[in-house]
């Protein structure tokens, strides 16, 4: 709990407007999109990077927890308050400071959404590729903290490939600069800013974001392939990267995902066993000659159907089909436990293969869909946490998906990050030596182990 001292401290650093501790406030800060809840303390919206140096300095000197959160779109736990504390909501800084068109780069404060931020380069003719399926609402800062990717990434890479340095405020309060601004080389130093992408708020809370963007391409088409079976579906994902072609997106949806997103939006989609949906982009040659190539692919490998999105607005509505997988499955269960594992391109199949066989094994539905250019497959195992037996069931399905995953030399998290949810999982993927020196890692930063406390971490047995 914050002492009245405390609470009388941080309303004299961001004002009495900008903190507060009444459940019917903090409530909202206590839950991701895991669906999993811890009540905070209190919640504050600093609008300054000295607020936030102050916020930090105070928390350490009295050694209470901060979490530092974005929009709470992630889904293993990470923004969720599991000790209490202060939650450090950066809503309010929320500016796109700069977009240098001369030196492709831009700043940004760490409160602003994605997909705002991609439109406002796209209108000065430039490109940010990072596109998570939550762009519409998560936040550049949480971005950062997950490294989050996208259907975009298997071309373009994930979040850290963008980010050129950081401001970022140490939990005593000291405001560092990692990295560059608009640079595109700079070795001076350990890279702290890959350090800092991706700790999931463990190590240091970003206040400055410096990133690199791109050319806008020239022009992208979007392309919809049915199959008649999910493996055939996944045997061309392989083939398409065999065959040396480097689509901008190349999205996996099998049939239990397809069914969902059927009963709202009536695409024709039913009695599809898989879809692969396709991007390609760059010059109109460039993508002319692509898609033709992606087609004879499919084709090879007994494609259905392979259609062509003709205009933006069928284009929007092949998207849509994507991105209302994840809001639809409750349709399935009531219960989705979402695991993001990432395997070898060419080991697609076998994953494919082996989800199917260990749904069988538990009698528990798995839908199965996301980006399958990069290897990078959206798991979603479906169930009911108000039944006792088959909740536990689902919980084994989950080490079993892992096992299947690093037998395949995949890993357990491909962009969601760690969290809470996957914590307990961690010791199957990295050694005791690796742990240890992570551990060291975050004493070093954090030795009062103020930020994001209870995060990435098994709890000591």
């Amino acid at each position: 709990m914050l002492s009245e001292e405390i609470k009388k401290e941080l309303r004299g650093i961001v004002g009495k407007t900008s903190v507060s501790f009444e459940r019917e406030d903090v409530l909202c800060y206590s839950f991701d999109a895991t669906g999993k809840s811890s009540l905070p303390d209190g919640v504050i919206f600093p609008k300054t990077t000295q607020e936030v140096s102050l916020i930090l300095k105070l928390a350490n000197d009295e050694v209470f927890p901060v979490i530092a959160r974005g929009a709470g779109t992630g889904f293993t736990g990470g923004s969720v308050p599991v000790e209490g504390g202060l939650v450090l909501s950066l809503e309010e800084m929320a500016s796109i400071v700069d977009i240098d068109t001369e030196n492709l780069t831009a700043e940004v404060e760490p409160g602003v959404v994605t997909g705002d931020f991609a439109d406002a380069v796209e209108s000065k003719g430039l490109f940010y590729p990072p596109d998570p399926s939550s762009l519409k609402f998560s936040t550049i800062g949480g971005n950062v903290a997950e490294c989050a990717g996208g259907p975009r990434a298997v071309k373009y890479g994930v979040t850290r490939d963008y980010v050129l340095g950081l401001e970022a405020v140490l939990p005593n309060g000291d405001i560092i600069d990692t990295g560059v601004k608009k640079t595109l080389k700079g070795v001076v130093g350990y890279d702290l800013t890959r350090l800092i992408v991706g700790s999931e708020g463990t190590l240091a809370v970003v206040t400055k974001v410096y990133l690199k963007l791109l050319p806008l391409p020239e022009t992208r088409t979007t392309m919809l392939v049915k199959f008649k079976d999910l493996p055939s579906a996944a045997k061309t994902v392989s083939s398409i990267v065999a065959g040396k072609m480097c689509p901008s997106a190349l999205e996996l949806i099998d049939e239990s995902s397809l069914r969902c997103v059927e009963e709202s939006e009536e695409l024709g989609l039913t009695g599809v066993a898989a879809v692969l949906l396709i991007e390609v982009d760059g010059s109109a040659e460039v993508v002319e000659d692509g898609v033709k190539a992606i087609e004879e692919i499919c084709r090879e490998n007994g494609s259905a159907e392979f259609r062509v999105a003709t205009d933006k607005y069928e284009t929007k509505d092949l998207w849509r089909v994507r991105r209302a997988i994840s809001p639809s499955l409750s349709k399935l269960k009531p219960t989705k436990i979402n695991e993001d594992i990432v395997v070898p391109r060419s080991k697609l199949v076998e994953l494919i293969e082996g989800l199917k066989k260990i749904s069988d094994k538990h009698d528990t539905l798995i839908a199965s869909f996301g980006h399958a250019g990069d290897g990078n497959i959206h798991v979603n195992i479906m169930t009911d946490d108000r039944e006792a037996e088959e909740f536990a069931r689902a919980k084994v399905v989950v080490e079993d998906v892992f096992k299947l995953t690093l037998s395949l030399g995949g890993t357990i998290s491909g962009e969601h990050g760690v969290g809470t949810a996957k914590a307990p999982y961690i010791e199957m993927e990295l050694s005791t030596a690796t742990l240890d020196i992570m551990g060291k890692i975050k004493a070093t930063f954090d030795p009062n182990n103020i930020l994001n406390p209870g995060k990435i971490f098994p709890a000591k047995k």
